[in-house]
């Protein structure tokens, strides 16, 4: 991995920078990275503003290759990395999409406030820890026959809801209604199949987690009110993981498959994790089958832990569904790959638009929104760290002619797990939270360490960014109560 970068960077105004196309470096477009200048000092000492430079030179790119301001080194891609490629003459790539596909996250709000929990927060933690399984490896407690784990590959959250994990209400909250169409089982391997029977249900480790929270401010009252928040001190709660193991081994048995494609297509890659084929290719084809299945896994396991969550609202706080009122805001997919139509010199052209740690924000009026949110635009949902605060977001217009409707996803990471825990140890990172009032519940301790504070970013900064530039505009802010990780 390469350290500082080396080429050229140029300001354009308070949040946007400019990798200028360099036609020796093989570019066929600009760079663009949205951060201030205490962000992009970070990104200076990173190698993801020279993978952004290597994004920039796959084929059929449509527009600049985008870093968000959460962006740092990933595979292939950089982590906060957007493209846009051509459906007719550019490329799909497993290295723009990650091993954690439709990694992702939904906020569930309440008409509960801080007052009703706070004396159960221990009680609501240790049951949801105890009934939702969380960690590597971790097993749910829902039994799949291999049929029945095609029915969910296939149908999504329409599988979950189908068999009494939810309302028709949640998929309509839900990106694509919680299912992209395309997928095929046929498409995965058996050790795919055999990754995904038992983990339904189930968070993963490192940056995953299922947070109770608070509103502590609201910025925009009227998107507010549209998406159920309506004053500070309301409860809320975030869920954020994805398609566990099978995911993984989707991306994974993709890589090779691709790199053959890579070459057999005569592409010439500056970065071999960039493998890639024609999106109209029996291998592209192949992997965004396979990828759509993935994605539709991480919408069902957050739809049946969604269910899990009100179940754990009820038999602690012993009160009834209407009382507490955990009703869907959103749930937004980060690592995927999508055809998406959009405005392109004048016309309209299909796109496959990948986010790589980034979010959708389609902006007011867009027809794949819920009726209630086209007026002010789509939620985006952005977790912080587990020790500060996650936002809430809308995606705006602005965002629709710069960067195909997308926007960050998270903090974003500035030391690696490995510094993290070397600088302090996780029963020590768990003393300050429960000083600070945060409730916390971890598999072990290690997972403390890599996931503290200090390893991310400031999350306000990088809402400050997004919200400067106008790709999605700050609605309200949450801080934790109680936090549950892998």
């Amino acid at each position: 991995m390469a350290n500082a970068f080396e080429g050229v960077l140029e300001q354009l105004d308070d949040y946007r920078w400019r990798i200028p196309r360099d036609a020796d470096y093989g570019m066929l477009t600009d760079g663009i990275v949205f951060a201030d200048e205490v962000l992009i000092a970070d990104m200076r000492n990173d190698a993801a503003l020279t993978q952004v430079q290597n994004v920039a030179c796959l084929p059929g790119i449509v527009g600049a290759s985008m870093a968000m301001p959460d962006c740092h080194y990933g595979y292939g891609f950089p982590i906060g990395g957007v493209a846009a490629f051509d459906c007719n003459e550019g490329v799909i790539s497993p290295g723009g999409v990650g091993y954690d596909i439709n990694c992702g996250v939904r906020l569930l709000r309440s008409d509960l406030v801080e007052a009703d929990v706070r004396d159960r927060l221990d009680a609501l933690n240790d049951h949801i820890f105890r009934e939702i399984p969380a960690g590597v490896g971790e097993k749910g407690k829902v039994r799949l026959k291999p049929a029945e784990l095609r029915r969910v590959l296939e149908q999504g959250s329409r599988w979950a809801v189908s068999q009494g994990y939810g309302t028709d209400g949640d998929l309509e909250a839900t990106e694509e209604r919680g299912c992209l169409d395309g997928a095929d089982p046929s498409a995965l391997t058996d050790r795919a199949l055999e990754r995904g029977l038992p983990q339904l249900g189930t968070v993963g480790s490192g940056n995953h987690f299922l947070e109770i929270q608070r509103v502590d401010r609201i910025h925009d009252r009227e998107a507010a009110r549209a998406m159920g928040i309506e004053a500070e001190g309301q409860v809320t709660v975030m869920i954020h993981t994805g398609s566990r193991g099978l995911g993984y081994q989707v991306c994974d048995d993709s890589l090779k498959p691709m790199q053959r494609a890579a070459h057999k297509y005569g592409f010439e890659l500056p970065d071999r994790q960039l493998a890639c084929a024609p999106v109209r290719s029996p291998e592209g084809e192949a992997y965004y089958a396979a990828m759509a299945c993935a994605a539709n896994y991480g919408w069902c396991n957050r739809q049946i832990i969604t269910h899990w969550i009100r179940e754990a609202f009820e038999r602690v706080l012993g009160l009834g569904t209407s009382r507490i009122g955990l009703q869907m805001v959103y749930d937004v997919a980060h690592n995927v790959a999508k055809f998406e139509d959009h405005e392109v010199a004048g016309g309209v052209k299909c796109l496959c638009v990948h986010r790589k740690g980034a979010t959708r924000a389609f902006g007011p009026g867009h027809e794949e929104l819920p009726k209630r949110y086209r007026a002010i635009g789509q939620p985006v949902i952005v977790p912080g760290d587990m020790g500060t605060a996650s936002w809430l977001l809308r995606g705006t217009q602005v965002a629709m002619q710069q960067t195909f409707g997308s926007t960050c996803h998270g903090a974003g990471r500035v030391m690696s797990r490995t510094a993290a825990k070397k600088r302090q140890h996780g029963g020590a990172v768990a003393d300050e939270l429960r000083a600070r009032g945060i409730h916390v519940r971890s598999v072990g301790v290690k997972t403390l360490a890599e996931e503290a504070p200090y390893a991310y970013k400031d999350v306000d900064r990088v809402i400050g960014v997004t919200d400067g530039a106008g790709i999605s505009c700050r609605v309200a802010r949450m801080t934790p109560l109680a936090v549950v990780k892998g």
